[in-house]
């Protein structure tokens, strides 16, 4: 630490007594100037060299910033960060020297100065240089080619260049941050990676499981025999074109079994909720009916209630770690499932909101599963995308099954499933965010056969598709309880119905142009099997409304 405080001391303070440059650098992409850039600036002498950038300087950088200084005597650099809350820094004295290079015959010249190429490939980057000696220092942009010379322009693959655009001679250095927390080069990295987006922690090892000794807590509600979890959460302001991811780590705590999972948020904008159906049970929700005889609790949006919007749909793989004493040869059993979800598209519903975010594994095991989930936001500075309304239409995914509510068996009539409702708007570049997966785990199933689904609109056939997923082989290692047949293939290997054992199943995307403000209807037809003894089919399909 000592020696990290001394060689501040020299940046500061013994500039002055030998000759400092001030090189300014500026980055093009694909030959073009990218926009609204902070300039890179290296300052530099015999001794040292500080690598900062023009918004630092001038107390205007956004956090989190990073800046680097280099002591030739000892070959080594300094890297520090501020994170806003904390200032951290590590010192590197050994990657400096192992550093390699591919000395070339071209020259050319770059503001006045001859410079000579030299490049090296790192990561499978190809990195060009070109250096002056004509200054008599060393520098360069990063920590990269540090000991070439003078280095005017890094060229990356031949379409990112960062390059001087000036170079002028300075008394001393700026002022360098001060700071206090030294660690290790991994430390520092994570450290710096984290601080770059906003974590929050929604669940950590919360058990999801059926037991009647599954009790709710301060923080946490428990509903549906423990098979379902709910928070209520405040989610920060976030900025349009931002990215939103989910994630989610999952093991088994018990259960062997493949099973559905959703992590989904409640609207509380109407005069009943699903929040309702967690508390006073599925029987108090809106109806749903078409005909075949059964009823449908919670499924579609009403005047007065809205649907749960599923901001993740995955599925739980066949008892990863709990079973992963299921040993087969040359087969290495993951230790868990993480399962990661861009759900960028659905910002209103969470930005500045405060929310019920909840959690369910349809599952019968008192052991039942172990998850984590986190929403991490990324924030972006510069957009092109617009605000967006989002109206939450149906979701027969039935996340309270194990209090009773109805399978999304209503597919089989034809009218299948229908929901009205109405703009007080008109809606511009209108997208259906739906979500599909077809059940009947056994060979006449619905999960083993492709089914068409189709989407009307207004009454008029608008979308169709068959979802069906092939490469559900890919993730046998997460699957050490899966079963064996004789033809030499596990149950988790079979292609589904738009879904795979340890896996997301992704939204699609169907574009409906534009909607005018008044009534509408949107109805789902798919030819649902029949029922063969106990077994049945069923379909969990969900859908929210997205438009400018």
């Amino acid at each position: 630490m000592k020696k990290l405080l001394l060689m501040l001391t020299l940046l500061v303070f013994g500039s002055a007594y030998c000759q400092n440059y001030k090189i300014t650098y500026l980055k093009y992409s694909n030959g073009s100037l990218i926009e609204n850039q902070d300039p890179i600036l290296v300052y530099t002498n015999l001794q040292h060299t500080f690598i900062t950038s023009e918004a630092i300087v001038n107390r205007k950088a956004s956090l989190p910033f990073e800046q680097t200084l280099l002591d030739r005597s000892s070959d080594s650099f300094i890297q520090i960060a501020n994170l806003n809350k904390e200032i951290i820094s590590t010192k590197d004295s050994t990657s400096l020297a192992k550093q390699t290079f591919e000395f070339l015959n071209d020259t050319k010249k770059i503001l006045g100065y001859t410079c000579k190429k030299a490049k090296t490939i790192i990561n499978s980057n190809t990195i060009e240089f070109w250096y002056t000696n004509d200054l008599k220092v060393k520098g360069a942009p990063t920590v990269l080619g540090q000991n070439l010379g003078l280095v005017l322009e890094m060229v990356r693959n031949g379409n990112f260049v960062v390059t001087a655009k000036n170079i002028e001679k300075v008394k001393v250095f700026p002022a360098m941050q001060q700071w206090k927390k030294v660690t290790d080069a991994l430390s520092y990295k994570d450290l710096l990676w984290k601080s770059r987006f906003t974590t929050i922690n929604v669940f950590k090892d919360q058990i999801i499981n059926f037991s009647d000794a599954s009790k709710s807590n301060d923080s946490i509600l428990r509903f549906a025999n423990g098979t379902i979890a709910v928070r209520k959460m405040k989610i920060p302001e976030i900025k349009v074109g931002s990215q939103i991811f989910i994630d989610i780590t999952e093991q088994s705590n018990g259960d062997a079994y493949d099973r559905t999972g959703s992590f989904f948020m409640i609207p509380t904008d109407k005069a009943i909720s699903f929040l309702d159906g967690l508390k006073n049970g599925a029987k108090t929700l809106p109806v749903y009916t078409n005909g075949n005889g059964k009823e449908y609790q919670g499924v579609v949006a009403t005047a007065d209630y809205n649907p749960v919007v599923e901001l993740m749909r995955f599925y739980t793989p066949f008892g990863v770690k709990q079973y992963n004493t299921l040993q087969l040869k040359d087969k290495t059993w993951a230790d868990n499932v993480f399962y990661r979800q861009d759900v960028s598209d659905l910002r209103t519903l969470l930005s500045d909101q405060e929310v019920w975010i909840g959690i369910n594994i349809g599952n019968y095991d008192k052991g039942g599963h172990k998850v984590t989930a986190n929403i991490t936001i990324h924030t972006e500075e510069e957009t092109k995308v617009k605000p967006t309304q989002i109206v939450p239409l149906f979701c027969t995914n039935n996340i309270m099954e194990m209090a009773g509510q109805e399978y999304g068996t209503m597919f089989n009539i034809d009218k299948g499933l229908q929901v009205t409702f109405s703009l007080d708007k008109p809606m511009k570049n209108c997208k259906l965010r739906y979500i599909t997966t077809g059940h009947g785990g056994w060979e006449n199933g619905d999960e083993f056969v492709p089914k068409k689904n189709t989407l009307y609109v207004d009454d008029k056939e608008t979308f169709s598709f068959t979802p069906w997923r092939q490469d559900c082989g890919s993730y046998r290692l997460s699957n050490p309880a899966s079963g064996n047949f004789p033809n030499g293939l596990s149950s988790s290997d079979y292609s589904r119905a738009n879904w795979c054992p340890g896996t997301v199943t992704n939204p699609i995307f169907i574009d409906l142009g534009d909607l005018e403000a008044g009534n509408h209807s949107v109805q789902i037809k798919i030819p649902q099997g029949l029922p063969e003894g106990g077994s049945f089919s069923s379909w969990n399909i969900s859908g929210v409304l997205i438009g400018e």
